[in-house]
């Protein structure tokens, strides 16, 4: 018997829902990559299109694990010595956690968790479509300065000039990514029907077939890009080297009046600086859903700074993307209790090295 420890974030403040806006989801069989979507054996577990990824809803994977005789706790609280997670570490032998809830694994926590076997899995690709779509419906919002014009609707109010005098059209605009991985590339083409001319920086260049297809240019610094964009996306790892790394020296190279979005670490940005470019003007919006520390504290500026499209960390957890994570979770563990090799795609960690998806997009330190 194992035990799965498992950390989800909180229910809903209104209880768990007992219905749902829609009837259904769309089934998807394989990502842009060609990549097939999660194919686990035997009964799911959980109804596609209902909340999974929250506390009560457990991933849907309490059937399956207690009638293989393993024990499941699952838990949203992770801080603290006393925590429930901490409580359980020490005796886990697989851990499950999400980055909209992070149970960190610091050096700290895994000298504690003295049976976990240290391979580290993802449900990779489950959710980077629904990371871009929230990316380009932030671009939109506050290109288009969206959201005080439904808040005026919202209000009562009407005033038209209000409105409109911080809207624009995104056509001719230029788009630059820092970061062009799949979430990146999955962007940029969802921006190509717009007619924006598209920028791109990465380590990695990309085929000359794809930066043809897209129309890219490729830059070899991330200086030289913020330059020439009009709107700029974060799509940049965490290392020791990018934190903080978007503070008031790199944001003076932006075009004034430029737009920035941030759904990859809210650690890669200078919290004050950000606020400082928006009171300026130096960036005309600043959105995403990544913040530090997580959860936000209540005082935290990108809470009250001006013109900001920032919500909680949820781009990555549609009800979409949960059926596909929660799917690849139970394939997963499924592979790793029968014996047999998990996913290559979907492994970061392997035998004490990087490998996969994680040699590519992280490095040891």
């Amino acid at each position: 018997m194992s035990k799965i420890l498992c950390v989800l974030y909180p229910d809903p403040v209104t209880g768990y829902p007992p219905i749902y806006a829609r009837d259904a989801i769309p089934a998807i069989h394989a990502y842009p990559s060609g990549q097939s979507t999660p194919t686990p054996s035997g009964p799911l577990g959980f109804i596609p299109g209902t909340l999974i990824g929250s506390v009560s809803g457990e991933l849907g994977l309490r059937r399956y694990l207690e009638s293989h005789g393993h024990e499941l706790v699952v838990t949203s609280d992770k801080e603290g010595a006393d925590s429930v997670f901490d409580r359980h570490l020490p005796d886990a032998d697989v851990v499950i956690s999400q980055p909209f809830w992070p149970a960190y694994l610091t050096a700290e926590r895994i000298a504690k968790a003295r049976k976990l076997k240290l391979a580290v899995a993802e449900v990779t690709f489950s959710n980077s479509i629904s990371v871009a779509e929230h990316v380009v419906m932030t671009i939109l919002a506050l290109v288009r300065n969206y959201l005080p014009a439904h808040l005026m609707a919202k209000n009562g109010g009407w005033n038209i000039a209000d409105c409109v005098a911080r809207s624009y059209d995104i056509e001719g605009m230029h788009f630059g990514t820092l970061g062009a991985g799949r979430i990146g590339q999955a962007v940029l083409r969802r921006l190509k029907p717009f007619d924006m001319t598209l920028h791109y920086y990465d380590p990695h260049r990309l085929p000359d077939e794809l930066e043809k297809q897209l129309g890219l240019t490729y830059h070899e610094t991330p200086a030289s890009l913020v330059k020439v964009c009009d709107v700029v996306n974060l799509q940049t790892p965490l290392y020791p080297s990018t934190q903080g790394f978007v503070n008031d020296a790199f944001l003076a190279k932006f075009k004034r009046g430029a737009y920035l979005v941030n759904t990859a670490r809210g650690a890669l940005c200078d919290r004050d600086a950000i606020a400082r470019a928006l009171t300026s003007g130096q960036l005309a919006g600043y959105g995403g859903d990544v913040w530090f520390p997580q959860p936000a504290p209540v005082d935290h500026p990108w809470r009250s700074m001006p013109n900001h499209g920032m919500t909680p960390h949820i781009s990555g957890t549609s009800l979409s993307a949960q059926a596909r994570y929660a799917a690849g979770t139970l394939e997963i563990l499924q592979n790793f209790f029968d014996g047999k090799p998990i996913r290559k795609a979907y492994l970061i960690v392997d035998g004490g090295r990087l490998v996969g998806a994680g040699a590519n997009a992280y490095k040891l330190t």
